[in-house]
């Protein structure tokens, strides 16, 4: 108004601010948990929350539904062997093998990590299942021959890794994959970072959840980006598909001979 103090422009909410800025490339800054010498109560908290999160949030049901397209091209008269790279604390791996005891289907699991402390984590979660097996592996450099297994999953990982190190992952998965792979991973998007800054707020105390849940939606890759990473790690035959609470998929699917 004339003569009056001059009026600022009308300030939009934080949460439509967040969502074309932050989140319009992805943050590399690394979490918590990519870090050493955790006291071993808050790690184990932590991974609870984060078995927590993958079963409410899909990351398990993503997995289970893409891995019957995959086990049925493995011939029937042998055991189907999956590498779970980047195990974490080991849902994923429990949940592979109640799905084979509930479809009859022999399955042997590889639960691997780059984390001693963590791999440790997995060893007391899994300690009742003797179908599991543990390995400290380099997801980026598992030494091990071409087509050792039959299955290869990474499953809410590939975000820890920044672009030229994701490339190597893929790499390794394709090379190590006589049937194909599944990536789950979160999708990078601004309704998913505002769900993971109130669930860390809501759920937890956690200060490694707190931090790192809001943060690894900034560092996740967006199914565009996935895709390109797949094409420079040369990886044919692989489709990236998007799921329900900001989950998305990449499965290479088995070549034909």
């Amino acid at each position: 108004m004339p003569g009056g103090e001059p009026q600022s422009a009308p300030v939009a909410p934080w949460w439509l601010r967040v969502w074309p800025g932050v989140l319009a490339q992805r943050c590399d800054v690394d979490e918590l948990l990519d870090q050493a010498g955790h006291d071993a109560t808050e790690l184990a908290a932590n991974l609870r929350d984060i078995r927590t999160v993958n079963r409410i949030a899909g990351g398990v049901a993503t997995v289970l539904r893409h891995l019957p397209g995959l086990v049925c091209r493995v011939p029937h008269g042998q055991p189907v062997t999956i590498l779970d790279l980047a195990s974490g604390s080991g849902d994923i791996p429990r949940a592979l093998i109640a799905w084979a005891h509930h479809n009859a289907r022999p399955l042997l699991c590889t639960a691997s990590d780059a984390s001693p402390e963590i791999l440790a984590e997995a060893r007391r979660f899994l300690a009742d299942l003797p179908d599991v097996t543990f390995a400290l592996y380099d997801a980026r450099a598992v030494p091990l021959p071409d087509r050792s297994f039959d299955i290869v999953i990474c499953s809410l990982a590939l975000h820890h890794f920044p672009p030229p190190q994701a490339v190597l992952v893929l790499r390794e998965m394709d090379r190590l994959a006589s049937t194909g792979f599944i990536v789950n991973d979160i999708r990078r998007s601004g309704p998913g970072y505002i769900a993971a800054w109130a669930a860390s707020r809501l759920a937890t105390r956690n200060r490694l959840t707190r931090h790192d849940m809001p943060l690894s939606v900034r560092r996740a890759y967006t199914p565009r980006e996935l895709a390109a990473l797949l094409d420079e790690a040369s990886v044919t035959g692989a489709t990236v598909t998007t799921h329900p609470l900001f989950r998305m998929a990449a499965v290479r699917h088995p070549r034909r001979a």
